[in-house]
């Protein structure tokens, strides 16, 4: 047998098992892979919070409340001046950002009450189902209200289709809103904590059971209403529909930041051995304000403050979590909101009383609700250390770009029939790039719309506008606030912004290649 010559000698084979003795070694207890983060397939976590406003936390400028771990969030990553949700309400935003979609091109899709029907069709390609379909564990921990089942839900049995059926392995979610009916948790297809011997029944049209509610009796209210949220009283507070039953699976309202930070830290605690996805819908800070106590006066601006500091907290608990199973080298954190913010939206709680000069929509005119930037201009920030170099971005990007950018991120293209209004700006949510979007609709969430090009925008008259009313136009380069309509000084532009706008709803859809 003829042995290889670099087995001629002693000294050559002592030489090969030197060369040989590191890949021997098993690396130590806690140590990170060498291979380098950028080349592994990073995990995605999205904390969208509640009508957050862009001035409501440190790094966008608040000082009457303390957010040191959004602002650290924001040193050791990028954060965004012009960064958008679709819309200045919850559902049609949360429908964008899972799908791709303009919200106000698919009708149903405006604030659905507690008892509504899903309203993602579960046959469509969303962003938890991109992700799932290669490879990662996808999770929904959080506010839902996008819908659940088919109509005439049965709470007192499997609630189908909602998250698990449009992509999501896992759920523990709010059904709708904290103001709504049912002021329960689901987890998966169940009620968490039902006792069949207590059905629940759920109504936004009758009473049902026996229940008091705040019209009828606010002398048992702990908080009362400033407007509507006057019909069925859970834990002291009147909501919106009525409910009766489900006694045991009632959520405690100064518990519901705990309860759904554990179960987003479990999810990751135990996904930590391979790619996943965590979209962590906060109910935080959206009403009725009621952190725990913990938390309670020690804001400068009240119990809205108080709110936010409890945010804060919840994504300090995500950051550490991260942080200690040293997952956070291979993590894509984002932080947003879902619109602009809200300080009386039905509850007199003293968030008005005690605002102390907090500017809530910072520099931005309006909020929820409203066509203005302040209703869908966001805090935004993105996190992967070693990969995204900490900076400020005026790049212009869209939580509706999502289903796109990450799909370019794990390097898979999107059927031609989704997301007709994604774009892929992944290049500009890492850093790459200066710039991403150039135009941008915006909606208020009901059916007034404004066209974003470069550094125009056109607000269309609303539905309810009288008939000479005319578009509006603003430069945001020197007018952020749109405090000066110069649709008269610029009459071409305003032209064609607008025809622009009809285009773009006419068509159906604003991302190139999307075939219906």
């Amino acid at each position: 047998m003829i042995r290889p010559a670099i087995f001629k000698s002693p000294t050559s084979i002592i030489a090969v098992l030197l060369l040989l003795l590191p890949l021997c070694i098993p690396a130590a207890r806690g140590q990170q892979s060498a291979v380098p983060a950028t080349k592994q397939t990073p995990n995605i976590v999205i904390i969208i919070s509640d009508d957050v406003g862009y001035g409501d936390v440190g790094c966008y400028g608040a000082t009457r409340v303390k957010t040191p771990n959004i602002d650290r969030l924001a040193s050791q990553g990028l954060r965004f001046t012009d960064a958008y949700a679709t819309s200045a309400t919850c559902t049609p935003s949360r429908y964008s950002l899972l799908t791709g979609q303009y919200a106000w091109r698919k009708k149903g899709t405006g604030i659905l009450p507690g008892n509504a029907a899903l309203v993602i069709d579960p046959k469509s390609m969303t962003v938890p189902r991109m992700l799932q379909q290669n490879g990662y564990a996808t999770a929904c921990v959080g506010k839902w209200h996008l819908g659940l089942g088919s109509g005439n839900v049965d709470w007192n049995g499997a609630i189908a289709p909602g998250p698990l059926e449009v992509g999501f392995d896992y759920c523990f979610i709010i059904p709708a809103t904290g103001d709504r009916v049912p002021c329960v948790f689901i987890e998966n297809h169940k009620v968490v904590g039902f006792d069949p011997s207590d059905p629940i029944a759920v109504s936004y049209g009758i009473k049902v059971g026996n229940e008091p509610t705040g019209r009828d009796h606010p002398e048992l209210l702990k908080v009362k209403p400033s407007h509507g949220h006057a019909d069925t009283i859970v834990n002291g507070i009147s909501r919106i529909g009525f409910m009766s039953g489900g006694h045991s699976a009632l959520w405690k309202d100064d518990q519901i930041a705990d309860t759904l930070t554990k179960q987003a830290v479990t999810f990751i605690e135990q996904n930590k051995e391979r790619p996943f996805f965590l979209y962590f819908a906060t109910h935080d800070i959206h009403v009725p304000r009621v952190p725990a106590q913990r938390f309670r006066g020690t804001s400068e601006c009240g119990i809205r403050g108080d709110a936010i500091q409890e945010l804060d907290w919840s994504v300090g608990q995500v950051m550490q979590t991260l942080d200690r199973l040293k997952l956070a080298d291979n993590t894509l954190l984002i932080f947003t909101s879902d619109n602009g913010p809200v300080v009386d939206d039905g509850y007199a709680d003293g968030s008005v009383e005690h605002l102390n000069g907090h500017k809530p929509a910072g520099p931005l005119r309006g909020g929820k609700y409203d066509i203005w930037e302040g209703g869908t201009r966001m805090p935004f920030i993105t996190r992967w250390p070693g990969r995204i170099k900490p900076g400020v971005s005026h790049a212009m990007v869209c939580q509706v770009d999502f289903l796109s950018s990450f799909a370019a991120l794990v390097k898979k293209t999107i059927p031609t029939a989704a997301g007709p209004d994604s774009f892929d700006v992944m290049s500009a949510l890492l850093g790459d790039a200066p710039d991403a979007r150039h135009e941008l609709v915006e909606h208020n969430g009901f059916a007034q719309l404004a066209l974003r090009e470069g550094n125009w925008k056109l607000v269309a008259p609303g539905p309810r506008a009288r008939a000479q009313a005319r578009p509006q136009l603003f430069n945001l380069a020197d007018d952020v606030a749109e405090t000066h309509n110069v649709a008269k000084e610029n009459p071409d532009v305003a032209k064609r912004l607008a025809q622009k706008l009809a285009e773009l709803r006419e068509v159906g859809h604003s991302r190139q290649g999307f075939q219906s």
